[in-house]
């Protein structure tokens, strides 16, 4: 006859810090000034890609006129860099970054 016996223990003692999960900051989506495009064609994007309203999207439009930047969008890593291509697509400069 055979007997195995486990040393291991059944239950293992999970700390606080073994429950934590970090979760993924949320990313921005950042659209930034440029001198080429116009200001009435910035907003016409964020309104066409994004689907903002006149007022929201002219108020992003002001902003990276004014600011010389504006967040255009928030969301996991992937979407931002779908919404950063896209912006780039229509002739915008724009980046992703976590979000602080």
């Amino acid at each position: 006859m055979v007997v195995v016996v486990s040393v291991a223990p059944v239950e293992q003692e999970q700390t606080e810090s073994d429950l934590q999960v970090d979760p993924d900051v949320p990313w921005i989506t950042l659209v930034w000034n440029d001198p080429v495009n116009l200001m009435s064609y910035v907003t016409w994007v964020f309104r066409t890609h994004f689907g903002y309203d006149k007022e929201k999207a002219t108020r992003l439009m002001m902003d990276v006129h004014e600011k010389g930047r504006a967040v255009v969008s928030t969301g996991p890593k992937e979407q931002m860099e779908l919404d950063t291509e896209a912006m780039q697509g229509y002739g915008l400069w724009a980046t992703f970054q976590k979000d602080d």
